[in-house]
């Protein structure tokens, strides 16, 4: 029997002290809506966060996962490997409301997946570990694999359900085919009790029915709805009339 999705394990998150004000965090639209008591309701199983390169959504995201106790580089609770510390401050400033505390989690971030599986490799050469980590990810090294089928490895194997997963622009070694299987999954875990923050630029996964979509820009963060976002005006424009949109863009 499946089971229907319960109240979201994290409600919102608002910032617990001011921050400095000479932090670079601050010219961030995103991040500045925080600052004076603002709050960012996650009301849905499935927050996307959306907007142009440079708007803030991969910071405000790790900021996230950090205030809920996931290693800045990725990975579950349990990992605490640092590759190199180039994450910012902002998870030590983030106060996260929980209705509930979820059974599993992960936090997958494209960038640094690659240590994620190298750690995962390394931990597995204690002879003493039984049974091996990497079993619980399918059972073939993620670096045997190519991006993508180590991406959906991962979540078909290791997400379990009734857990908070936080993904970072997981589109980018998804082709479109694999986007929708990527949603498949997603769906039966959200009926499996499980809670989706996802920064993303892809048109196909941001149409996940009934998710809420923020608009992340140098003015702050808007809910908008699907077809509102411009993902879906640009590609839809191009793919109505890919000839004309290329001349626009090639000739003049």
């Amino acid at each position: 029997m499946k089971r229907e999705p319960a109240a979201a394990y994290l409600i919102s998150v608002r910032l617990r002290r001011e921050l400095p004000e000479g932090s670079w965090l601050r010219r961030l639209g995103p991040v500045n809506c925080l600052v004076g008591g603002g709050v960012l309701n996650f009301d849905r199983p499935v927050t996307f966060l959306v907007g142009e390169n440079g708007t803030g959504k991969s910071t405000l995201l790790e900021g996230i996962a950090v205030a809920c106790g996931f290693n800045p580089e990725g990975g579950t609770r349990n990992f605490n490997f640092s590759t190199r510390a180039t994450h910012s401050e902002l998870g030590e400033y983030l106060t996260p409301a929980r209705k509930r505390y979820p059974r599993d989690g992960f936090f997958l971030r494209a960038e640094s997946f690659y240590n994620v599986a190298t750690n995962i490799d390394e931990l597995d050469e204690f002879p003493s570990w039984s049974p091996r980590l990497i079993d619980s990810y399918g059972g073939v090294s993620l670096h045997c694999q190519s991006h993508g089928e180590s991406f959906l490895a991962l979540v078909q194997n290791r997400f379990g359900g009734e857990g908070l997963y936080v993904l970072d622009e997981p589109e980018a070694a998804l082709s479109p085919s694999r986007l929708l299987t990527l949603m498949g999954e997603m769906d039966a875990l959200v009926k499996a009790d499980s809670q989706f923050i996802v920064a993303t630029h892809s048109p196909i996964l941001m149409a996940f029915p009934g998710a809420r979509i923020y608009e992340l820009s140098g003015e702050g963060i808007r809910a908008v709805k699907y077809r509102e976002t411009e993902h879906y005006q640009l590609t839809k424009r191009f793919l109505d009339d890919p000839e004309r949109m290329l001349r626009y863009l090639l000739e003049e």
